[in-house]
């Protein structure tokens, strides 16, 4: 079933091979036909990842940088879409000669060519695909297709692990095995042999679960592989240490058995995230996109959600995160009392208008009440227009994405995005990818950056501050401390540390670099704050 945890599983095991010293990729297949993932709506399908190519992709890529503890490229990561819109393009140039262009071979092939090129551009030893989807889905049958073409050219190179969930109906108390079954049953009807299990549930399997399912399932009993509920998706990769899944996998593979650097870093890490101290910092992320339907689903901020733990981790203490709803500082009498009761407040980003005067009400409150505040891409922008309003006496500031006719566009479209919109040019369109930025001497962001002067970070925006506005807002004590080389785009906006404990936006995500044992700067310093407070 989906969200079962396919891209935690392909995570782990990338760091459990890489760590026994084998060179890994990792590529993630998403069956959808959208080009990438930039269109979709993140309560629906979670958070938009950027690559450092400006690509935009599931957010099991950001799973991946973050357990490899490596930047990927647009060649690890692969959609429908994309497959088809090659193909029709070769189509369209004439370079099939004439051919009557089909699914098979054509887009079967283009699949084939785009594993290969991934191992190959990396370099690596193992390649690992995380097919997207269930089995049985329409939408993957191309790529489990391509997948077996691969398996029969290269017999000895090429094993298929499938992640399988085992219910345990609570009026039964008995785990299940027979969805497992079928669904190994229905990979094989697709001439796709399994050859490990990764079985997810509540709780461990036991010794009589594993034979029943590898008598089932025509594997050995050691190759079914243990993975039940934890408390922390960083202790993955240890618990298929323990079940030797990586010398099973090397075994499979008929690949001598490493040693490695081993896990004992990440094993220190994982153990710390959890463990490491008593001391907390309560934060509060304040977005827009938590609701989908009854449920509360926070995956829309994911990378968010893991910068904080990494930053906490380094500075020894324990983030209480709380998702809090902008809707509901958009009432009457908003509840700002709630508020006091955190040490930080994250304003992530997103688009539109919904949600955003609470937004723009809670950035007024952790301003004026000294709570450190961190805005993140829209966050900064709306950081900005809140000082304009209530500071520097600009009281219809906004945003021309919100309100095209505002007499005071503190924010505005980018001067290149103008035309693209006007074309309806909307996908892959925005300023995506990493770029430079200066620093200013003396200021809280380049102390948080260790006194560097240029930094890159990844960018996904099609609106800035406006250069018109920018004297004005200095005048009024809003500091503008990074920007791009040029000097045109405003970067990073800050209040100096004697107006503000920390108060400090910026229009890139630095969450996409957070990594496990690299924390991101900025929100170490943000933590950082948010403890000073917790000591008050």
């Amino acid at each position: 079933m989906s969200g079962v945890g396919k891209g935690i599983a392909a995570s782990s095991i990338g760091t459990l091979l890489g760590a026994k010293g084998y060179k890994v990729n990792l590529v993630k297949v998403d069956p959808y036909l959208n080009v990438d993932a930039g269109t979709m709506n993140p309560t629906e399908h979670g958070e938009v990842f950027v690559l450092n190519s400006g690509l935009e992709t599931d957010q099991d890529m950001g799973n991946y940088e973050r357990f490899l503890g490596r930047d990927l490229s647009s060649d690890d990561y692969i959609t429908s879409g994309m497959v088809y819109k090659h193909v029709i393009e070769k189509e369209r140039a004439l370079e099939y000669g004439g051919k009557c262009v089909e699914a098979i071979p054509h887009i079967r092939d283009e699949i084939v060519r785009r594993y290969e090129h991934a191992a190959k551009v990396n370099n690596s030893e193992i390649s690992i695909v995380e097919i997207g989807g269930t089995v049985g889905d329409y939408q993957n049958v191309m790529f489990i297709e391509a997948a077996r073409l691969l398996k029969m050219r290269h017999p000895d190179d090429v094993i298929f692990m499938m992640v399988s969930y085992l219910p345990i109906p609570s009026k039964l108390g008995e785990m299940k095995t027979r969805p497992t079954q079928h669904a190994v049953h229905q990979l094989a009807s697709y001439g796709v042999n399994t050859d490990i299990i990764i079985a997810r549930a509540e709780r461990p399997l036991d010794i009589r679960r594993k034979e029943k399912i590898a008598n089932a399932c025509n594997i050995l009993p050691d190759h079914v592989v243990s993975a039940p509920d934890i408390d922390s998706i960083y202790d993955v990769p240890s618990n298929f240490d323990r079940d030797q899944l990586g010398n099973i996998i090397s075994n499979a593979l008929k690949l001598s058995n490493r040693k490695g650097t081993g896990l004992l870093g990440w094993n220190k890490f994982a153990a710390g995230i959890k463990n490491h101290t008593k001391e907390k910092v309560r934060i509060a992320i304040v977005g827009k996109y938590f609701n989908t339907g009854d449920f509360i689903l926070t995956d829309a901020y994911l990378s968010v959600l893991e910068a904080v733990k990494f930053s906490g981790y380094a500075e020894r203490v324990r983030p209480t995160i709380k998702a809090v709803n902008a809707r509901d500082f958009e009432t009457k009498n908003p509840a700002y009392k709630v508020l006091d009761n955190f040490d930080g407040i994250i304003i992530p980003g997103g688009f539109g208008g919904a949600g955003i005067e609470g937004k723009l009400n809670v950035i007024r409150y952790a301003r004026e009440r000294g709570i450190p505040c961190f805005g993140l891409c829209y966050g900064m922008q709306l950081m900005t227009i809140e000082y304009a309003r209530n500071v520097a006496g600009l009281e219809e500031a906004n945003t021309t994405e919100i309100n095209p006719k505002t007499p005071h566009p503190v924010i505005d479209i980018m001067g290149d995005q103008k035309k693209k919109l006007a074309d309806g040019h909307y996908g892959g369109s925005m300023r995506l990818g990493l770029y430079p930025a200066i620093l200013s001497k003396g200021s809280v962001a380049y102390g948080a950056y260790k006194d560097k002067t240029i930094i890159k970070e990844r960018h996904r925006h099609r609106y800035e501050v406006n250069p018109e506005y920018v004297a004005q807002l200095e005048k009024a004590g809003l500091v503008f401390s990074g920007k791009s080389p040029d000097g045109r785009l405003c970067e990073i906006v800050e209040l100096p540390r004697n107006k503000h404990p920390f108060f400090l936006g910026a229009q890139f995500h630095p969450e996409f670099l957070a990594r496990p044992l690299s924390p991101h700067p900025l929100f170490t310093a943000f933590i950082k704050a948010a403890k000073r407070r917790s000591k008050n």
